[in-house]
């Protein structure tokens, strides 16, 4: 397999996109002015404690107060890739009491208001929420994890040959101190002892400065702030399997370079600077993939097609037959292109990084048989997902429900914003209805007021629709007895209107537009 990863930076963002064989399977988006806060440390101050809610709010110094649930704290959501094998030694030695603890719902956690504690960003803030934190901190580096206060070590699953997985728990056995657990990573495989032992200093040295910088401040602060998302993503995806890293930025080059000579001297000679002076992007024919990505619609070869509709509840996809004209019988057409969906679904999901809830309606099949093995074929391709997933069988319904992990905002989060006009609804108020709320304004005005004449603003295209529908104006004026001028005004929007005052000098007396905010703001 040819793996790729593009690097581009530009005025307003970085990209990032990784190709397997030639496909595009990974985009990453970073804004210049927001900074990345995943793998970030805080010293924060608990701001208060809900058992009722099973969680805690801490202070971090973000707009936002951080969110630990009650199973974060202690809990091993950072060391997904460690054999549990490697750690049970552990968990003998510190009883099961705490690991029976994380599964209850009615943990208890002695926390106070004000108290200090140490918290790792795991999730983004989004939509108005905090970042979500754990207190399990972990420093990761090039070739190994350093997991300060527990006393274990972890090998990667990933790493599958014994001898290896011996050697390197002896080389990490040899130079680990009490106190610290270290889990070493996939792409430590076959490294010499002595890059094992540089990595493992420089994570010791980090963890002390940490602690120095913690003890010199007083209240929220930041005292690790982990990698920008180029430099993470060559540190934890750049693999021997990748065969180059093109990069356009000439510093990022250089900072790059310099940081692999130091970690992985072996792996530096696959970087290579784009010099030419189209768009990296555009050469490689990434940017129409972008592009295609901010659309709903998704075409398969076949000649059918995916909708795909995220929501602040759940993400929504629906398999179409499109164009595709099959020779067979309808379950077995059916069960093609619910076969070749099921390869794009879980691509889409990667590429777009939707998370959460997503259910995904397949075209409808009788065969149990056939239902079964759409359910194994999507499970197989999600493997090649790094973010954690959980998949149910499709129900009696035909709809097949999953989970994904969410880390980082959506791809359309991180490229697009909400319509100013619609506030993310996808639709606008129909002129029709919009002269149905004018007119109950003005008998509603017209009850209290004896005003003859009022000067009506609206958007450029409703007041053309309305001056040529001279009926409809007509019966305004007639209705309420009141005679209207109409006035084009491009500052108001679609299903907004103005009334002003003829009488009081073009004086304001309404403006009346749609309420998009949160009720229970």
């Amino acid at each position: 397999m040819k793996n790729e990863i593009f690097i581009s930076e530009s005025m307003g963002e970085s990209r990032i996109a990784i190709v397997e064989d030639g496909t595009l399977v990974e985009v990453y988006v970073e804004k210049q002015e927001s900074h990345r806060m995943v793998g970030n440390i805080y010293k924060g101050q608990v701001e208060n404690v809900l058992p009722g809610m099973q969680a805690a709010f801490v202070d971090i110094g973000y707009d936002i107060n951080a969110f630990l649930p009650f199973s974060e704290i202690e809990n091993s959501a950072y060391l997904a890739d460690v054999d549990d094998d490697d750690r049970r030694s552990s968990k003998r030695k510190n009883g099961d009491r705490k690991n029976r603890r994380k599964i209850r719902d009615d943990i208890n956690v002695e926390l106070k208001s004000g108290q200090d504690i140490f918290v790792q960003v795991i999730k983004e803030a989004f939509a108005g929420k905090g970042p979500r934190v754990t207190t399990e901190i972990a420093l990761p580096g090039r070739l190994l994890v350093l997991v300060p206060n527990v006393n274990y070590i972890g090998i990667s699953k990933k790493i599958w040959d014994k001898y290896e997985r011996r050697r390197l728990k002896k080389i990490v056995s040899s130079m680990k101190k009490k106190g610290v657990g270290v889990i070493v990573r996939t792409v430590a495989e076959g490294k010499s002892e002595e890059l094992i032992q540089n990595d493992y200093s420089n994570l010791i040295e980090n963890w002390k400065k940490l602690q120095n910088k913690s003890n010199r401040t007083k209240g929220a602060a930041l005292v690790y702030e982990d990698l920008e998302t180029a430099s993470s993503v060559v540190r934890d995806l750049f693999t021997p399997d990748i065969s180059k890293i093109v990069i356009d930025s000439k510093k990022l080059y250089r900072k790059l370079q310099g940081y692999l000579e130091d970690v992985s001297p072996n792996m530096a000679s696959h970087l290579e600077h784009y010099r030419l002076k189209q768009p990296l992007f555009e050469s490689m024919g990434l940017e129409k993939e972008l592009d295609k990505l901010l659309r709903p619609k998704v075409w398969l070869k076949s000649g059918a097609y995916l909708i795909i509709e995220k929501t602040e509840a759940m993400v929504v996809v629906d398999v179409n037959s499109g164009r595709f004209i099959g020779k067979k019988n309808h379950e077995e057409n059916s069960r093609k292109i619910n076969l070749e969906a099921c390869k794009e679904v879980a691509r889409q999901l990667r590429l777009r990084d939707l998370s959460g809830l997503v259910v995904i309606d397949f075209i409808d099949m009788r065969e149990e048989a056939n239902r079964r093995k759409i359910y194994y074929e999507l499970r197989k391709e999600l493997k090649k997902d790094r973010a954690k997933v959980a998949v149910s069988p499709i129900s009696e319904f035909g709809l097949l429900e999953m989970t994904r992990q969410r880390i980082r905002l959506s791809l359309l989060d991180s490229m697009s914003e909400e319509c100013p006009t619609c506030y993310g609804s996808g639709r606008i108020m129909s002129r029709e209805t919009l002269l149905t709320r004018i007119d109950h304004w003005l008998r509603r005005y017209r009850s209290k007021h004896r005003s003859l004449k009022l000067k009506l603003e609206l958007h450029p295209e409703i007041a053309r629709f309305l001056k040529d529908n001279k009926k409809a104006l007509r019966g305004l004026m007639w209705q309420n007895f009141t005679y209207i001028t109409i006035e084009a005004n491009q500052e108001i929007a679609r299903d907004e209107f103005r009334f002003l005052s003829t009488k009081n000098g073009q004086k304001e007396i309404e403006h009346v537009g749609v309420e998009h905010k949160d009720e229970s703001a």
